[in-house]
């Protein structure tokens, strides 16, 4: 059902002039969705939630020309590029105006080791065009051939290359964003440093991006690689020397359990049954060095350059969340979680989550800096029984040390490891959305004080 009247709907939509916009239902409703049924839980919340319109800007300044008739019209607005999300973070809660930012795409310049780029870039793109350059960027999420680096942003956190450069939340990984407000007379913002932050993971609440400057990293020609090991605990044990190997150059160590590998389609002749692999992406000229360390424990049953160009399935689409969409291809009754192991009680801490879920909770992990320190992600595909058993499942890592990022909520606080908003993030919502038109319902601890 439509949020807007019809003649708000129709008054809107003449303010835009010729700005695109799209009206026709069901392609609204099928641009208003993202991956959020990997949850059974939020595929119950957000089913049929919807936007009543896209408006698909060209430039900042029809941006700037839409915000500003959304807040005269006290319309919602909710950001959506690649829709490539997993919590629902672009789904409108309250209908309103959909803006698609994908025109955005424009790679503004590059320098050695830094670029600046429109929102709607998509990342695949981004480093095809800078590979002639030597440069790529430093992280990606496994939907690298289809997300935007807005997207990434503002609703993503890590994945490959976080072995190297921890999450988009450290320092010096994300160096600039460009933000316009929604208010009457709209503002564009430009935060550098550490400010950037405040628009980061935010899920396009705390204002409308239009431009990242993002550092880079050298490029290398990567080789994908799978390790077979007989049991999943080798597998981690030997990832885990891997990370803490810094003369080796990667970007990717996932340890993955049995029986998963069998979910893998294409890879399936690389992955023999009852066997652990880890999945690894590593710079050729530290292949030689990776295989000595690796020595006699597991047996390499794929070595090939990385190729992400169209018809290809590279190696890295069945890391990070691709590893829970490979098994939802054929098992839509599995789910996930998001974790945190300590760094410094990490293999213990695995084995006694494996000890404690052997069947139930189905081990699969990414290495990761966080805070300076090596560790993992966690990403377990998780046989579903219900709200109530998944919760306590929750509880009983977070009880044992190991801290979960709810991938079952949709909400910016109640998705985070600390179950709070920083308080930066909020003030500036104020500032930048006073209105609380920008994705509303999204950051529950905003009350906005304007009418």
């Amino acid at each position: 059902m439509n949020a807007l009247s019809s003649s708000t709907l129709a008054s809107l939509i003449a303010d835009l002039g010729d700005i695109p916009t799209v009206t026709d239902a069901k392609i609204v409703r099928r641009r208003s969705r993202d991956f959020f049924w990997y949850s059974p839980i939020l595929n119950e919340q957000l089913d049929g939630k919807s936007a009543d319109l896209i408006v698909a800007p060209r430039d900042e300044a029809d941006v700037v020309r839409v915000a500003a008739a959304c807040a005269r019209h006290r319309v919602p607005l909710t950001v959506r590029a690649g829709g490539t999300g997993n919590y629902g973070q672009a789904v409108p809660l309250e209908g309103g105006v959909l803006l698609d930012v994908m025109a955005l795409a424009t790679i503004e310049w590059t320098k050695p080791g830094i670029m600046r780029v429109g929102v709607g870039a998509k990342m695949n793109a981004i480093d095809t065009e800078l590979q002639s350059s030597g440069w790529e960027l430093r992280m990606h999420p496994s939907t690298k051939r289809t997300a935007t680096i807005g997207g990434f942003v503002a609703g993503g956190s890590g994945g490959i290359g976080s072995v190297n450069y921890g999450g988009l939340r450290e320092p010096g990984n994300i160096l600039a964003a460009r933000v316009v407000t929604v208010e009457e007379e709209p503002r564009i913002i430009e935060l550098r440093g550490d400010a950037a932050q405040k628009i980061n993971r935010t899920y396009g609440t705390t204002g409308i991006i239009t431009a990242l400057e993002m550092p880079l990293a050298p490029a290398w020609k990567w080789i994908d690689v799978v390790v077979v090991f007989d049991d999943f605990m080798e597998a981690t044990a030997f990832g885990y020397e891997a990370a803490l190997a810094d003369g080796i150059v990667k970007k990717v160590l996932a340890p993955i359990t049995s029986p998963l590998p069998s979910y893998f389609g294409a890879l399936k002749p690389y992955c023999p049954d009852d066997k652990s692999i880890l999945i690894a992406m590593i710079a050729e000229p530290s292949l030689e060095s990776f295989k000595s360390l690796l020595g006699g424990r597991g047996t390499i049953t794929l070595e090939t350059p990385t190729d992400d160009s169209p018809g290809q399935v590279p190696l890295y689409e069945y890391t990070w969340n691709h590893t829970t969409l490979q098994v939802l291809k054929s098992d839509r009754s599995v789910t996930y979680l998001q974790c945190l192991y300590p760094h410094d009680r990490l293999l213990e801490k695995v084995a006694e989550m494996r000890d404690l879920f052997p069947d139930e909770v189905l081990q699969h992990l990414e290495f990761i800096r966080f805070n300076g320190r090596v560790t993992c992600s966690g990403l377990p595909v998780v046989r579903y029984r219900d709200a109530d058993r998944l919760n306590e499942i929750i509880r009983l890592h977070e009880e044992r040390g190991v801290y979960i990022a709810n991938p079952h909520v949709f909400t910016v606080e109640d998705g985070s490891r600390y179950k709070r908003i920083e308080a930066d993030q909020l003030g500036f919502k104020h500032e930048v959305d006073p209105y609380g038109l920008l994705n509303p319902g999204k950051m529950r601890s905003f009350t906005s004080t304007r009418p």
